[in-house]
């Protein structure tokens, strides 16, 4: 067997040495406001909140479980915005922002989905059950899941990303259906916090909904982490994983230079 050759820095071709960027100001400032954020959050969830009368503490899991899915949701809009650039300009950044926008909004989703099994083994007596708000969730992240397994089974760059501009485009009607459920379906199980008293009549099966007025605290750490999980978090963790695909670019382009010399 050949033995492997190591590659020196004097062997490179002419051209800029690639390096990662530093991070900007700005994205620091950002993450240092939403670490502060998250921590803030779990002290207005866990301490701040008082306790509801008839769910008892499980119910402070819905201080995360509720902001991680607009997270998601907010994480996916980028997604849609990204590849409808995409479409208009041909420009990569969009579609770098469309892949970001599916990893992130994927993890935020599992996040919730997570949470929601945690909260319903006490009030439901159960894990898991097909109330269509869960199974609609569930759909909506294979999709988006689905997205980035057909991506890495397509090797031109071009073709690529025109699919997947276009997938995630479509892609975003899982979320919106998942959201509007508890709202216009009559069978399910699955609370409505928000609004919860103009869709009281569409949601009269709903088991383990909490108002938010009942029990001081619950609607300031709602809101405080709603902020901070739907728009903080996944603000900061798009522009983090835009860097890295960006560095990942650069070092593709350094293979490719060093399969041509």
């Amino acid at each position: 067997m050949a033995a492997t050759k190591s590659i020196d820095t004097a062997e490179l071709p002419p051209g800029p040495v690639i390096t990662q960027a530093p991070m900007p100001r700005a994205l620091v400032v950002l993450t240092i406001l939403t670490i502060a954020g998250v921590i803030l959050g779990l002290y207005m969830a866990l301490g701040y909140a008082g306790t509801e009368i008839e769910q008892g503490d499980v119910q402070r899991i819905f201080y995360i479980h509720m902001p991680a899915f607009f997270g998601a949701f907010f994480a996916f809009a980028a997604t849609t915005i990204g590849g409808l650039f995409y479409l208009r300009t041909r420009n990569p950044r969009w579609d770098t922002l469309a892949l970001a926008g599916v990893e992130v909004g994927l993890v935020l989703a599992l996040i919730n989905l997570t949470t929601g099994a945690i909260w319903a083994r006490p009030i439901w007596n159960t894990w898991w059950n097909w109330d269509p708000r869960l199974t609609a969730e569930a759909v909506m992240v294979l999709t988006y899941a689905a997205y980035l397994m057909l991506r890495a089974g397509m090797e031109n760059p071009e073709q690529r990303r025109r699919f997947a501009a276009v997938y995630g485009i479509f892609a975003i009607a899982t979320a919106i259906i998942t959201l509007m459920i508890p709202r216009i379906v009559e069978a399910t199980i699955h609370p409505v916090v928000i609004a919860q008293a103009e869709n009281a009549a569409a949601n009269t099966m709903a088991e383990g909904g909490f108002e938010l007025a009942a029990t001081a605290g619950v609607g300031a750490a709602l809101g405080i982490n709603i902020i901070i999980w739907g728009m903080l978090v996944p603000i900061t963790l798009i522009w983090h994983r835009i860097r890295l695909e960006n560095h990942a670019d650069r070092i593709r382009a350094l293979k490719m230079r060093l399969m041509e010399s």
